[in-house]
């Protein structure tokens, strides 16, 4: 059993945290306290924004906070300079046989996972073309938005290695296992409107400056009239479906029933009548259905909490 980590400490704002290859913006920029949209730029522009370690490190380091920090709401991540993510530092190089086959846990793949795992929302900005590791990244995103004039693709073939970022689970699920098969098994790139890549993004603007604007204009409107707690719930309800009618029958009705009486439902029934913003506050922690998490989870690590108080960072 891996141990539950320590709580982490809230910052005062991201914007000062200490990091290598990526950084954090509040929006808009330069806000004393974290707000409710935080942009994340893989911040690498000479090298086209290429995976890095220090860059997985700096997810790992970012993301649970996000998890926990009821201050935010919603994460963009998008690329620095012309291109979103050219796939993992080539220059770099792949490195095996320093450890266990078994016991090796993918860079790659845990990115992934700390997007997948964090209730608040990414929406990926894919300013610029994305291969490889740059793709994989976004599959857990809640919605994925292009640049028409990008080349996007999984190569993952062509240049000798398999599939990473646990998108053999993503990416058949979000595009079917027709196309999905298509694009690992040529490995090819293609613009992001290609009939190959199917519903995969969300919408594709035919210039690249648009991009950012629009996930944020996005992220503005799920920030400000989107309950948090029932977006997670609903996201996870459909990523952890238990497979048949009946089991999600089951599953949805107890977490309905209990919603009905949550605080939530009652302020975004009041607002509706009232004609305002919804002002909503309920967490998991304290307004989770009873059969929250309704799945077995595979012990990857537990969810870390949040601490008491804000560090000055």
């Amino acid at each position: 059993m891996i141990p539950s980590p320590a709580p982490v400490v809230l910052p005062a704002s991201y914007e000062t945290i200490p990091l290598t290859h990526i950084k954090l913006s509040h929006h808009p920029e330069g806000s004393p306290s974290p707000t409710p949209i935080i942009i994340l730029t893989l911040n690498r522009p000479k090298v086209q924004n290429a995976f890095t370690r220090e860059m997985m490190d700096d997810f790992e380091k970012v993301y649970p906070l996000f998890d926990v920090d009821e201050r935010v709401k919603v994460i963009v991540l998008t690329g620095a300079g012309r291109t979103f993510c050219a796939g993992a530092d080539l220059e770099r190089g792949f490195k095996g046989g320093e450890e266990r086959v078994m016991d090796h846990r993918d860079g790659g793949g845990r990115v992934a996972l700390a997007i997948y795992r964090c209730r608040k929302p990414t929406i990926a900005a894919m300013q610029g073309s994305a291969v490889g590791l740059g793709m994989t990244m976004t599959l857990p995103a809640a919605i994925r938005i292009a640049y028409e004039g990008g080349k996007y693709g999984f190569v993952f073939a062509r240049r000798g290695v398999t599939m990473e970022s646990s998108s053999s689970f993503f990416l058949p699920r979000l595009i079917g296992y027709s196309r999905a098969m298509y694009l690992v098994t040529t490995g090819g790139i293609f613009p992001p409107n290609s009939k190959h890549f199917g519903p995969l993004f969300a919408e594709t603007l035919p210039d690249a400056s648009q991009v950012l604007p629009r996930a944020l204009e996005l992220a503005n409107e799920i920030a400000e009239n989107v309950s948090g707690l029932a977006a997670y719930l609903n996201t996870s309800m459909m990523w952890r479906n238990p497979g048949t009618a009946e089991g999600a029958h089951l599953m949805d009705s107890a977490i309905l029933y209990h919603m009905f009486s949550a605080r939530d439902q009652i302020e975004g029934v009041t607002s509706f009548f009232e004609k305002r913003k919804p002002n909503f506050k309920a967490t998991l922690e304290d307004d989770a259905p009873p059969n929250f998490p309704w799945w077995s989870e595979v012990d990857t690590g537990s969810r870390p909490k949040a601490a008491k108080g804000t560090s000055k960072l």
